[in-house]
């Protein structure tokens, strides 16, 4: 797919995508030592499958200037900034269900419509999905606001639930001490009022983590996925795949977790039913799947390369240098990549959820994360002290920001692994 199709196919875009333009760079490029690949790229083993697009709907629009004259009247709406500048963001308004439009005429420079309104039933139905998810969690936090007055007992009650909760020491003294401010400047006196200031004082904190997954910059978009055994790193990657591949992108996936025959069966299934490509190697080595994948994705013209790695715990240091060499291997193959580098973890391991995002990232440098099982366990208030790690991360690092959470998961489904939005999460967490 071309660059200036892809730009102008953004109205099926998927919501958690958003794509930047020339002018503007999501990411610094990373780039690492070169070292010889373990082997020479090899001819990837899966056929080219047709990809689906979405049904078009009509949309009103005028014929920009340049177009064919055989080519239906179309109406563009106009735009704050100028087309070669202006972010796609996906994620606010195809995620929520906003109407696909049909494919625009043919420009010389690509036209940019302004975002259609936002449909609000898929989204609501979202959030009813992750309060339900969250009950376990919020439940002990929320019964701490059904007292009569707001003392210390009120406060010590809050604190107990929020370590309860895995927010952890660091998080849940930040937590606490904002909300005081927040109570004795409001001058509140009822301890129901005092729960939508600790939601507001979630949101603030969890902000930072809340941004959308960027792809188009380059062509293909390298993404490794990183994580544990048993976090749902592969089922990730299918739903993660299922979306692009219904935004019309051209996918190809790396199986790289060789080790594991039951994880590259389980990636083509996945690569089977969402009709995209795969390049695997049964009892090939990782790096070197991964080098043939990037290289196949480049010669293909993909829009994305998602490589799935095998299950790392981070005491395992031989291991992980088996993922620092994927890395390294995979900015042999593109001197760019890997532009994304996501880690999965599972949402039940509380703190230790924290412990491996630190050693991840010591190792990789991790560009964001995913969050899964949020919906069995009364842990989810590990994202307040991952939130508290990461600000503190950035701080040290000039330039950086702090790692985000790219999407969450409460379920097996594809429409339970959403884009994190940190109002929703403190919403659902405290109703």
């Amino acid at each position: 797919m071309s660059r200036a199709r892809f730009q102008k196919s953004f109205p099926f875009m998927f919501s958690f995508f958003r794509k930047k333009t020339e002018s503007g760079s999501p990411w610094e490029a990373q780039r690492m030592p070169d070292v010889a690949p373990t082997a020479e790229p090899s001819a990837p083993v899966s056929a080219s499958v047709p990809l689906r697009a979405p049904p078009a709907a009509p949309v009103a629009a005028s014929a920009p200037a340049g177009s064919p004259a055989d080519a239906p009247a179309r109406e563009i709406a106009p735009v704050s900034e100028p087309a070669a500048s202006a972010p796609l963001d996906f994620l606010k308004r195809v995620f929520a269900g906003a109407p696909a439009a049909s494919e625009p005429v043919a420009s010389p420079v690509p036209v940019i419509a302004a975002p259609a309104p936002v449909a609000e039933a898929p989204r609501e139905a979202w959030f009813q999905r992750l309060r339900k998810g969250l009950a376990r969690t919020g439940s002990g936090i929320a019964q701490v606001f059904t007292g009569a007055r707001i003392d210390d007992e009120l406060y010590e009650g809050l604190e107990s639930a929020l370590l309860m909760a895995d927010a952890g020491v660091r998080a849940t003294e930040h937590l606490l001490k904002d909300l005081k401010q927040r109570v004795k400047a409001a001058g509140l006196t009822e301890p129901a009022q005092v729960k939508a200031l600790l939601a507001d004082a979630i949101v603030d904190l969890l902000a930072p983590l809340e941004r959308s997954l960027m792809v188009g910059e380059h062509q293909p978009t390298v993404i490794m996925v990183a994580g544990v055994n048993g976090a749902g790193k592969t089922t990730s990657i299918g739903k993660l795949t299922r979306h692009l591949a219904e935004a019309d992108c051209k996918v190809l996936l790396a199986a790289a977790d060789t080790f594991r025959a039951a994880a590259r069966e389980q990636l083509e299934v996945w690569a089977d039913r969402n009709q995209v490509e795969i390049v695997s190697q049964e009892g090939g080595d990782p790096a070197s799947v991964t080098f043939d994948a990037v290289k196949a994705g480049k010669a293909r013209g993909c829009d994305v390369v998602i490589a799935d790695t095998a299950g790392r715990l981070p005491t395992q240091l031989h291991l992980m240098e088996e993922l620092r060499k994927i890395k390294r291997v995979i900015t042999k193959a593109d001197g760019t990549a890997p532009h994304e580098v996501l880690l999965v973890i599972d949402g039940n391991t509380g703190q230790n959820a924290l412990e491996q995002v630190k050693s991840f990232d010591a190792a990789l440098g991790l560009t964001g994360l995913v969050v899964t099982k949020l919906d069995g366990t009364a842990k989810g208030g590990v994202l307040a002290a991952i939130a508290l790690w990461s600000r503190d991360r950035a701080a040290q690092q000039s330039g950086a920001r702090p790692i985000p959470v790219y999407f969450i998961g409460v379920g097996e489904k594809l429409e339970d692994l959403q884009t994190f939005s940190a109002r929703e999460f403190a919403s659902a967490l405290l109703s």
